[in-house]
């Protein structure tokens, strides 16, 4: 999907959050989060690919990171910018980021890869600028929600529309690949199942979003065994 799709949703992506389904989804998401950061107790630089209007962003700089949001599309910045002003924010291409190797501890992509035009050059970029990991949170190919992204109500007019969902097994390969060597291990949840379970996190891919938490090796630690923990 092209970032200009973004652009014209701007104004009404931060809104959603505030509707009873947004509520339900963030309170879901930001306890898959904290789950998926927790495997990375002292990182503090972190840089959120696709950050849209802020959201995550805050968040994470809410829970003692030094967080910077990056995306391709001004409109959805100039929104991130009303809400926190002192919010560092980039405005470049996933697929080719402006920052030295290494240069945060975590990067994360946040409902951003299914999006993506060329999500595999996304996550080479996203493990090249991560020293110690990264974090993603996706949409889950295989749940009720994938169903009525596809043909259900959500298939008319939204964005989740024009979203290219992932099964773990494509996720897994595609993060076995960008990782390489420098992979450790991969520490999965998904969650945002059907109520009352709609913020249980479970460590099967049921729920309409997974989330993974991949260690990557340093120069300190040398490489690991690329086991899924």
């Amino acid at each position: 999907m092209s970032w200009e799709n973004f652009d014209e949703a701007a104004a009404r992506y931060e809104p959603w959050y505030a509707t009873p389904r947004g509520r339900r989804a963030d309170r879901a998401e930001c306890a898959l989060l904290d789950w998926l950061m927790a495997w990375f107790p002292r990182a503090h630089r972190v840089l959120e690919l696709g950050c849209g209007t802020g959201h995550f962003t805050r968040w994470l700089a809410s829970r003692g990171c030094a967080a910077i949001g990056l995306d391709r599309s001004p409109a959805m910045l100039r929104e991130a910018r009303t809400l926190a002003r002192d919010t560092p924010l980039v405005l470049a291409d996933a697929r080719q980021l402006p920052m030295r190797d290494g240069a945060f501890d975590v990067s994360t992509l946040i409902t951003t890869l299914e999006f993506l035009e060329q999500p595999a050059q996304a996550l080479e970029e996203s493990v090249r600028v991560a020293e110690r990991g990264v974090v993603l949170v996706v949409l889950n190919r295989c749940s009720v929600g994938a169903l009525s992204r596809r043909w259900g109500p959500q298939s008319r007019g939204s964005l989740l529309a024009g979203a290219r969902d992932l099964s773990r097994a494509r996720l897994r390969d595609a993060l076995v690949k960008a990782s390489g060597e420098r992979l450790v291990g991969m520490h999965w949840r998904s969650t945002l199942l059907p109520r009352p379970l709609d913020r249980a996190l479970v460590p099967w891919p049921v729920g309409d979003v997974l989330g993974v938490a991949v260690e990557l090796a340093t120069a300190r630690t040398g490489f690991g065994d690329g086991l899924e923990r």
